[in-house]
Formats: structure tokens, C-alpha cells, sequence
């Protein structure tokens, strides 16, 4: 912005994300930069006009009231989202995307790769997934955080026959 321009926002908090961002953007732009600012929803912030020291008073008072509801507003609406999530987990309502589950076929790869036929990553292009997802899968119930044995998925495969 350069000396003299005019900045038109819709309404003051889009000047910043809270309270102390509004104020000083404000600072900066009408200060350092000597540019004006429009506020579209409240007309009393409008800097364009000359105001005598009553004037400036008033305004400073509304952008300081205007920033901080800003502010507040900012951080009920946080909280209903966050309890809104929360009402919707109790309730069983899942979030994301649905997990992808095993083709047919896929203990058969899994088997190979057990007995070390397959890598896991040519596991992955026979089942047409990422390596990631293959080994996952082939984790199946252990948990995320859980050391891939080739063994125990061997004998977990032999005690199903």
C-alpha cells in the first residue's frame, strides 16, 4: 500500500484474527502507510473523513469495542465447534474418510509376503494400493503403532487352515 490508497473491508474483523491483529493492522495501514480505511458495516470508521479530536476519540473507542467483540465472537464460535464435535462423537458419528478394506485376494499376497515370495511394496502393486496401506492391513488389529512380524502373520495364516 502506498501513501493515499484506500483499503475497503467488509467488516473490521477481517482485518485480523483477534484483538491485538485488528489493532494493529489498523495502526500500521493508517499510520506507517498513510492509507485509508473503509469499513463497509460501520460507516464511523471510515478514516477518509477528517474528524476533529471528538471525532477521532469516538472512532478509536468503536475500533477498540469492534475488536474485541471481534475477538470474542471468534472464540464462541471455536467452542460450539469444538462441543459440537464432541455431542457428534458421543453420538457415534464418524469423521473422515471410510477406511478401505482388504480386496479379495489379499490373504493370499499376505501369505506370500509372510514367507518372504513378495516384498511388501510388490504386495502393494499385485493388491493395487500404496505400500503404506498394505502393510497396515497386514497389521490388521495390532494397532498402528505395532511391529509388523512376518512370523506371527505366517502362523496367524496356518492356524486359519
Amino acid at each position: 500500500m502506498s501513501p493515499g490508497d484506500i483499503l475497503v473491508v467488509k467488516s473490521i474483523d477481517r482485518l485480523g484474527r483477534n484483538y491485538n491483529d485488528i489493532l494493529e493492522q489498523w495502526r500500521s495501514i493508517t499510520k506507517e502507510k498513510q492509507a485509508a480505511i473503509v469499513v463497509l458495516d460501520m460507516p464511523l470508521l471510515d478514516t477518509r473523513q477528517g474528524r476533529d479530536l471528538t471525532g477521532t476519540l469516538i472512532a478509536d473507542i468503536v475500533l477498540q469495542l469492534l475488536s474485541y467483540v471481534a475477538e470474542t465472537e471468534r472464540t464462541n464460535i471455536r467452542q460450539r465447534q469444538a462441543e459440537g464435535i464432541a455431542a457428534a462423537k458421543a453420538r457415534g458419528v464418524s469423521f473422515g474418510r471410510p477406511a478401505m478394506m482388504p480386496p479379495e485376494g489379499f490373504e493370499a499376497v499376505l501369505e506370500r509376503y509372510a514367507l518372504k515370495e513378495i516384498t511388501s511394496r510388490e504386495a502393494a502393486v499385485i493388491l493395487g494400493v500404496s505400500a503404506s496401506t498394505f502393510l497396515r492391513w497386514a497389521k490388521g488389529q495390532r494397532g498402528a503403532n505395532a511391529f509388523l512380524d512376518v512370523n506371527e502373520i505366517a502362523s496367524y495364516l496356518n492356524a486359519g487352515k
